[in-house]
C-alpha cells in the first residue's frame, strides 16, 4: 500500500507558526478566560506575520494613533522587506532558546516586551529606510514609553537576537547589531558625548552583553566577545574574549564559541595587570 506522503507546499510550511498555533489552542483550553484575547491575538489569523502585526499593532495603539493605522503602516513595511518576518521568526526561537524562564514559543510573542520592542524596532527601520521618518518616531516613542526599550529607528540590528527581560535598553541612532547577540537588562549601546555621525558601537555576531553594561562610543566588539554586567567599554574588544570592569579590561577568552547562546554571566577576578580596553 502506498504511503501517505504529505504534499503540503514547500513555501506554505511554516513550522514556527504551526507551533505557536498548537501552544494557542492549548493555553486555551488550559485558561478559558483568556480565549478571546489568544483567539484575538493568534488563532484568528492566517499567517505568523498577520499575527505580529496586531499583536504589536493593540500594544502601540493610542488615543495619538490608532491601532488600525499602525496595522497598515506595518502591512507596507512588510509587504516593502518580507526578510522581517523571518528575522522575527529567528528572534523568537533564540529567546526560546536561551531564555530559561521561556517555555513556549508563544510566550516572547505574547507576553515578553524585549521581543515585542524588538519587532517594533524592525518595522520602524523599514518605514524609516522608505522615508516615513515622522511615523518611525512615533514608533520609537510609544515603544520607549511603554516597554523602556529606546532604540532609534535607524539602528540596524541583524536576526537572531535575544534581549531578556527587556528594560531600561538604549540602542543608539548609528549602532549595528549583527546576528545571534543575546543582550541582558539595562544595556546601553550609546555615544560618548555631542559627536556627530557614525558615534555607535558596532556589535559583532555571537556577542554576549551582561545586565547594566554600558558600551560607548564608535567601537567594535569583535565577534563571540562577552561583556560582564554592569562594564564600561570603551575602546575595541578582540573576538573572543572577556571583558569586565570600569573601565572594562580583558580578562581572559569568552570560555566558548557561541557566548550569546551558552548565556553563561561567570567571569573570574579581574587579573592583575591586565589590558584596558
Amino acid at each position: 500500500m502506498a504511503r501517505d506522503i504529505n504534499t503540503k507546499p514547500v513555501e506554505k510550511i511554516d513550522p514556527v507558526w504551526d507551533r505557536i498555533r498548537t501552544e494557542a489552542e492549548d493555553a486555551v483550553r488550559q485558561e478559558p478566560a483568556l480565549g478571546g484575547f489568544i483567539y484575538s491575538s493568534l488563532l484568528a489569523h492566517d499567517s505568523f506575520e498577520a499575527a505580529l502585526i496586531h499583536r504589536l499593532a493593540q500594544r502601540l495603539g493610542s488615543a495619538d494613533l490608532g491601532s488600525d493605522t499602525i496595522v497598515n503602516a506595518f502591512e507596507d513595511a512588510i509587504s516593502a522587506e518580507p526578510e522581517i518576518g523571518l528575522a522575527a521568526r529567528a528572534d523568537l526561537t533564540a529567546t526560546f532558546d536561551r531564555d530559561p524562564a521561556c517555555h513556549r514559543y508563544i510566550d516572547p510573542f505574547l507576553y515578553f516586551k524585549g521581543y515585542q520592542a524588538l519587532q517594533t524596532h524592525r518595522m520602524a527601520h523599514r518605514l524609516w529606510s522608505m522615508g516615513r521618518k515622522d511615523f518611525a518616531y512615533f514608533l520609537q516613542s510609544r515603544s520607549s514609553m511603554i516597554a523602556s526599550l529606546d532604540i532609534h529607528p535607524a539602528a540596524r540590528i541583524g536576526k537572531g537576537i535575544m534581549i531578556d527581560h527587556g528594560h531600561d535598553i538604549v540602542i543608539g541612532e548609528t549602532c549595528v547589531i549583527e546576528d545571534n547577540v543575546s543582550i541582558m537588562q539595562g544595556v546601553t549601546l550609546g555615544g560618548t558625548g555631542k559627536e556627530s555621525g557614525d558615534r555607535h558601537p558596532k556589535i559583532r555576531r555571537g556577542v554576549l552583553i551582561g545586565a547594566g553594561a554600558k558600551v560607548l562610543g564608535n567601537i567594535e566588539i569583535g565577534n563571540c566577545s562577552r561583556i560582564a554586567a554592569c562594564s564600561v567599554v570603551l575602546h575595541d574588544v578582540p573576538p573572543n574574549r572577556t571583558v569586565a570592569g570600569v573601565p572594562a579590561k580583558i580578562v581572559g577568552y569568552a570560555g566558548c564559541e557561541e557566548p550569546a547562546r551558552a548565556m553563561d554571566h561567570q567571569v573570574d577576578a579581574v587579573a592583575e595587570g591586565a589590558d584596558q580596553v
